[in-house]
């Protein structure tokens, strides 16, 4: 089966033949080409040109994939109440210094009610998030499609929902990295309570994010009756931070076994958990110890290890808890 292509230097082309695999692209655009009048045919093409630009800048699939991984990390933060003063902006305060006199003066009640705005608004900025995010995904599939349509009417005659398309995605776009941004909570009540003669400062409350915090997989490990734990936060805090280490034995055999578990305040890193039992899986979870301003911690690292066999003939006596003790001690390093 042969095509007849005028114009291009040649007589014919065949399907068979190993260019036209390569040419098959150029031979389809030029008999376009021949069916549309130049006026047509140069807006036909400007069009597709604009799209492609579109798809491969605004939209590419690279930017999308960007925004899922920062989608991810924002359902893994910790969320908290900024309180400042309306001249100061988000994170130029001491937060050493400043919350302490900021809090003297709030209502302690009220305050309790904000965080549980904050909190609901926290959950509905990701709902929210998440659903521009499909929004886009799905809307770049469609755009795709067309590009890859050979069927030209779309960019002429049915031109401007394509158009009408384009302008949806990019407000789209706009309204999810505004999104991205955690807002400014509305108070619709005075949360400092009336101080007699003092000034009355005025303040706002902000939602302010906080990294998630990571087990260091490779400076984990398990030995045979105790493991060695290592975390990290990848923004580095401004402040020293407590941190809760959960610990427990997976699939207990006896009751004394099901106690085996706890949880642990740690004001570092690292931690070492001693009087393991041999050839057994631990699992531990570590998260930030719930401060104050916590409205919505929605997820914690978890971390399974398997301790290594014992010697033949059990457990050395030296390790064994003695009546009365519990068998599981803690030591931070």
């Amino acid at each position: 089966m042969n095509f007849q292509v005028t114009g291009l230097g040649r007589d014919e082309v065949k399907l068979d033949s190993p260019r036209s695999f390569l040419d098959q692209e150029d031979v389809e655009e030029a008999e376009d080409q021949q069916l549309l009048e130049p006026a047509a045919w140069r807006a036909y093409m400007e069009r597709r040109t604009a799209l492609r630009e579109f798809l491969t800048t605004d939209l590419s699939s690279h930017l999308l994939k960007r925004h899922h991984a920062r989608l991810d990390l924002l359902k893994k933060c910790s969320y908290h109440i900024e309180i400042l003063p309306k001249h100061l902006a988000l994170g130029d305060q001491n937060p050493l210094a400043l919350p302490n006199a900021m809090f003297q003066l709030i209502d302690p009640w009220k305050f309790q009610r904000m965080k549980k705005v904050g909190t609901a608004q926290t959950k509905i900025q990701l709902l929210l998030l998440g659903d521009l995010l499909e929004q886009l995904d799905r809307g770049r599939a469609e755009l795709d499609a067309l590009l890859e349509s050979p069927d030209p009417r779309p960019f002429l005659a049915g031109w401007g929902p394509v158009a009408q398309r384009l302008a949806e995605l990019s407000a789209v776009m706009d309204s999810f990295l505004a999104t991205m941004v955690p807002g400014r909570l509305h108070i619709k009540h005075r949360l400092v309570s009336d101080i007699g003669a003092t000034k009355i400062p005025h303040i706002r409350l902000m939602l302010s994010t906080k990294t998630p915090v990571l087990f260091d997989r490779k400076g984990s490990v398990a030995h045979q009756d105790w493991a060695s734990l290592r975390w990290f936060v990848t923004t580095q805090p401004a402040a020293p931070e407590q941190f809760e280490l959960r610990f427990k034995l997976l699939d207990p055999r006896t009751q004394q076994e099901r106690s085996r578990c706890g949880v642990i305040p740690v004001a570092a890193c690292a931690f070492v958990i001693h009087d393991l039992l041999p050839s057994r899986c631990y699992k531990f979870t570590v998260k930030r110890a719930e401060s104050y301003t916590l409205v919505y911690e929605p997820w914690r690292d978890s971390l399974t290890l398997q301790t290594r066999p014992g010697p033949p003939g059990g457990p050395s006596p030296s390790r064994l808890g003695k009546p009365g003790l519990p068998l599981t001690t803690l030591s931070e390093r």
